[in-house]
């Protein structure tokens, strides 16, 4: 874990993660794979034939040149790639400081130990495009929202991955106009690929994002793993990772220390997104570790119009943080929440173990319907320790339309030297409870001897099988046999969209720099 980025995690933080590694709980696993100290390999969903580094671009990693166009002209030149083996760019070791760029399909960016990718402070090099049409609005304020640092449309087969190098989002100036009220447009994400398949995020560390750190969205089969995310505990909606009406995808061991919700499963905002229809479903999450004071572990919602089902989450650790697995959402947002599906979760210090809201009151607009009320039902737990706990359960659903289903087996809750006085506060909620200490509320009815459902088949993402690829670190007989766009062609082709630049609606692919 590096801790020598910028305003990466406040001194309280400091002290929790010391606290976090003398309990001995497992952490991230990121290495350099180095066989003769001119090769790396690492494993990834598919391997590539065609190699290029920053450098040949004209690349500078001092930290203080931008590389913004030298992104865009690389990865435009080896788009060409696509269809020939597919194509891996090597960002070296150096401070590589640059705007918004997007990646192209069959694809490998490879962040080297030693290197970072510094995303630019300045507005200018985020072109602003249109909310998301699932929300339809930003999540900041009425306007656009400003691209992603790294983003892609209508993408096949991308992988971002590394030996433990960093991109360091530079977030402060945004939390800053954030609170402060400047912000007419959303802040960028520091990973978001749209409408996209067959997706790996892996062996990074990633810190201070501008908002949300990875936003995979209307996209499938998607890998993240092996990942180490930073951001001060009292840094605005740094969510670690958001998975936003997407289907088959694997989340496993991350560490994230945040200001806001560890993972958070979405499906898009109220009337928009219950118009849109994508759910988020068929996830697993595994091998979490969590540590934010003001936020869940994991959160389903708030914005779940397009529905959430199939989730399951397994393995997780928290330490000091506000809640366990929050479910969020209210009237208006419509859909469901459904066939969650929790095993083995150890929380350390912590205000709820249990959280559910029925009241949460964001709007993208007046446009809402307030009768579009959710469904929430067959959520199930089991094989939960938690200490130093203020409350058990706070557990509210929504008068006329409550919460039912849950399943909680084989709980034990250790309270904090200054307990709340009441455990457990269900309102419109029911289910069923077995082996639960402190002894839950009369609406979630002693069955005795029981086990909550986990389901026992493999998810679907599991089958994907890994590669062992590699590259070289001598580049003396590269060759880049294809024509080199100049830098500038790259910038005037990069069209005011930004995230949406020019190309053939034939060819399915929207995300490239042209």
């Amino acid at each position: 874990m590096r801790l020598d980025q910028q305003s990466t995690i406040s001194t309280n933080s400091i002290t929790t993660l010391l606290i976090f590694v003398s309990i001995t709980v497992s952490t991230v696993n990121c290495r350099r794979h180095v066989s003769d100290g001119s090769d790396v390999t690492y494993a990834a969903i598919n391997c590539r034939k065609h190699t290029a580094f920053l450098t040949d671009f004209g690349g500078v990693g001092d930290g203080k040149t931008s590389n913004t166009a030298v992104f865009r002209s690389a990865i435009q030149n080896l788009s060409q790639f696509e269809n020939d083996g597919g194509s891996q760019l090597i960002v070296p070791p150096g401070k590589w400081l640059t705007g918004s760029f997007n990646l192209t399909s069959h694809f490998t960016l490879f962040i080297q130990f030693g290197a970072v990718v510094l995303a630019s402070q300045d507005e200018g090099e985020y072109p602003l495009i249109e909310p998301l049409p699932s929300y339809g609005a930003g999540r900041d304020g009425p306007g656009g929202r400003f691209s992603s640092l790294i983003g892609g449309s209508h993408l096949t087969d991308v992988v971002i991955t590394g030996d433990n190098g960093t991109i360091d989002g530079q977030g402060s100036i945004w939390w800053d106009k954030f609170h402060q009220k400047k912000l007419k447009n959303t802040r960028p994400y520091l990973i978001e690929p749209m409408y996209s398949n067959q997706i790996q995020i892996s062996n990074l560390t990633l810190v201070n994002s501008p908002s949300w750190f990875v936003h995979p969205v209307y996209s499938s089969d998607i890998i993240i793993q092996d990942l180490t995310i930073l951001a001060p505990v009292d840094s605005p909606n740094t969510d670690g990772i958001d998975p936003d009406s997407c289907k088959n995808v694997k989340i496993q061991d991350v560490f994230i220390v945040s200001g806001d919700d560890c993972i958070a499963v979405k499906s898009g905002w109220d009337e928009y997104g219950i118009k849109f229809g994508m759910p988020t479903e068929q996830a697993i999450i595994r091998r979490l570790t969590c540590i934010s004071p003001d936020s869940a572990v994991i959160a389903l919602g708030s914005e779940m119009s397009g529905g959430i089902k199939n989730i399951r989450a397994e393995d997780i650790t928290a330490i000091n943080s506000e809640s366990g697995v929050r479910i969020k959402t209210g009237p208006g947002r419509g859909a469901y929440v459904t066939d969650i599906f929790v095993d083995k979760m150890t929380l350390h210090t912590m205000k709820y173990v249990f959280w559910t809201t029925g009241a949460y009151g964001q709007h993208p607009d007046p446009g809402y319907d307030p009768k579009a009320l959710p469904k929430i039902d067959r959520i199930n737990y089991r094989n939960v320790v938690a200490d130093d706990v203020q409350m058990a359960g706070n557990m509210g659903g929504i008068e006329g339309d409550p919460f039912t289903g849950f399943c909680l087996s084989n709980v034990t809750i250790g309270l904090s030297d200054k307990p709340k006085k009441v455990q457990w506060n269900c309102t419109d909620v029911s289910g069923v409870s077995s082996n639960v200490t402190p002894e839950p509320c009369d609406a979630l009815v002693d069955k005795g001897s029981i086990e909550c459902e986990y389901p026992s088949d493999p998810v679907p993402i599991d089958t994907v099988q890994m590669q062992t690829c590699s590259f070289s670190t001598q580049k003396d007989g590269f060759r880049l046999h294809a024509r080199k766009l100049s830098l500038l062609d790259a910038v005037l082709d990069y069209d005011d969209a930004g995230a949406n630049p020019r190309h053939d609606p034939r060819k399915g692919r929207g995300g490239r720099n042209p």
